[in-house]
């Protein structure tokens, strides 16, 4: 039970650093800044948040059952370095030019950043480190709820440096538990 608190937490709390300012943020935003807060884009960018968070909790399930367990640290430090490279290499890009209002096309962006961004690579790191991918799963699905909320909530906050420095700072520090991680495990810390 308390392994369970403690990957709900540390999920809820490493997503939410992890996901600041990332692509699917930067595009919620844009558009809610063009087009107002239309409650359509809400749902869906909740709803696939909430879908691609549950996948990466499931992955890391699938992949627990089969890996052993000396091997889970390092695999936890892969997954959190590829967040921390992620944060640091792809910037989101700037606001579309002619965004579009199909909620279809939305969908499709948003999962395709979703499934490739830090905050999910974050959460499947915490569920295999862990061993804890279904309290896991529901922090950081939490955490990606909240962020995706306050994009659509505060979409001004979005295009400013303090936020874009923000997300380089968390993806180095990402980076570097990551490698701090590894020389654990191999016995070189």
């Amino acid at each position: 039970m308390l392994a369970a608190m403690g990957a709900f937490y540390l999920a809820l709390i490493a997503v939410l650093l992890s996901g600041i300012a990332a692509r699917d943020q930067v595009t919620i935003a844009a558009l809610t800044r063009r087009q107002g807060k239309r409650s359509g884009v809400l749902v869906v960018s909740l709803s696939l948040a909430a879908l691609t968070c549950a996948g990466a909790a499931y992955a890391a399930d699938q992949v627990l059952a089969i890996l052993a367990p000396p091997a889970r640290p390092v695999l936890a430090a892969i997954a959190l370095g590829l967040a921390g490279l992620e944060s640091l290499l792809l910037s989101p890009r700037a606001d579309p030019r002619e965004p579009t209002r199909s909620l279809g096309a939305l969908a499709i962006v948003l999962t395709a950043h979703q499934l490739t961004d830090a905050a999910r690579f974050t959460l499947f790191g915490v569920a295999v480190g862990t061993g804890a991918p279904f309290a896991a799963g529901l922090g950081g699905g939490l955490a990606g709820l909240l962020l995706v909320l306050v994009a659509w909530t505060y979409p001004q906050a979005f295009p400013t440096r303090v936020v874009s420095v923000l997300r380089r700072v968390v993806g180095g520090l990402l980076l570097l538990v990551a490698v701090a991680m590894f020389l654990r495990v191999r016995g070189l810390l």
